[in-house]
């Protein structure tokens, strides 16, 4: 079994295999963006129809956000999973571990664009005001 395991031809299936799905992932994040860029526009324009113009800016930041957050998830998962479908180097390593670094601080920017808040404010924020009470 362990040889079957190692002959080129397997790795090569399995590589392309991981390639596709890592494709598919990235694709799926593209689409979750446009998702949230389309759902996020409608309802501004339902919050324009009911509210003002402040409450229906802040919920379309906000949810524009949430889904731009969301697609950068996908788009992290996708590298990862791609960087297992070739041969793994240092150097394309450091090259993985620099874009989700930035991707990270750029969803981690975006959090607390979204929140208002920094992360780890949301505990003691819920902890103040459950001891309010």
């Amino acid at each position: 079994m362990s040889d079957l395991l190692l002959t080129g031809e397997v790795r090569d299936g399995l590589g392309h295999t991981l390639h596709w799905i890592s494709t598919a992932i990235e694709i799926l994040g593209v689409a979750v963006i446009l998702l949230g860029v389309l759902l996020s526009t409608i309802w501004m324009a339902r919050d324009l129809a009911s509210g003002g113009w402040t409450r229906a800016y802040r919920s379309y930041r906000a949810n524009l956000g949430r889904g731009i957050l969301l697609g950068l998830e996908f788009f992290i998962a996708a590298d990862i999973i791609g960087m297992v479908a070739i041969v793994p180097t240092f150097e394309r390593l450091g090259i993985l571990a620099v874009i989700i670094i930035i991707r990270t601080l750029l969803s981690f920017s975006l959090q607390i664009e979204v929140d208002g808040r920094l992360p780890w404010r949301r505990k003691e924020e819920g902890k103040s005001q459950s001891e309010g009470l």
